[in-house]
């Protein structure tokens, strides 16, 4: 099975490279702060973006702050707007993308799929690995799992369908010489993109 990383993914995967950050023991937000130029300010109310800055609630876990500078991260860096003059259905929007984005940032798809969990199908038996390695609530290491499973499902049911859509129509073939050559330059741009060699 061949595990098709989304836009999000990728743009994740680029922009902790961008900061040389390829492991999970380097995720830690006030250095990926400092690296940006971005000031953290911790308060006793509710995280949020204010004059380009992140304010963290104080109050919070250190899991807590780690997850919640993941979503004001995503409201700076991939998000437009005053959230205070939306109407209510794009600002729901706009949170929830924040939300979706915090479980990519936190644990990054090219991360997770470098570590072995036994069985990634297996939340239960996953959860504290996820907990312990990327350093997130249970709660949120149990909804990114979920969120991973259903894509690796996903991908192997795309498989079988491909297979059996092959076997009732398959291709015209074999390829000319060019087209093969076309092909294999293509893969070699992807796979250079992706930064495999």
């Amino acid at each position: 099975m061949k595990y098709q990383t989304s836009l999000l993914e990728d743009w994740i995967q680029d922009f902790y490279y961008h900061l040389d950050i390829y492991h999970p023991h380097q995720l830690d937000f006030l250095e990926i702060a400092a690296r940006l130029g971005l000031y953290i300010h911790f308060q006793k109310f509710s995280s949020r973006i204010y004059a380009g800055e992140i304010i963290i609630d104080e109050r919070l876990s250190e899991q807590g702050q780690w997850e919640d500078f993941a979503h004001e991260l995503c409201h700076l860096y991939r998000q437009d707007g005053n959230q205070l003059a939306m109407n209510k259905e794009f600002l729901l929007l706009q949170e929830s993308k924040a939300d979706n984005f915090a479980l990519h940032f936190c644990i990054p798809t090219f991360m997770l799929l470098k570590n072995t969990i036994n069985n990634f199908l297996d939340i239960d038996a996953g959860t504290p690995f996820v907990m312990e390695k990327f350093n997130v609530s249970e709660v949120f290491a149990r909804k990114r799992l979920q969120q991973f499973k259903s894509k690796i499902l996903q991908a192997k049911a795309d498989e079988e369908h491909r297979k059996f859509m092959n076997s009732i129509y398959p291709k015209a073939g074999p390829y000319s010489e060019e087209t093969n050559s076309t092909l294999d330059k293509l893969q070699q741009i992807i796979d250079k993109k992706k930064g495999v060699s």
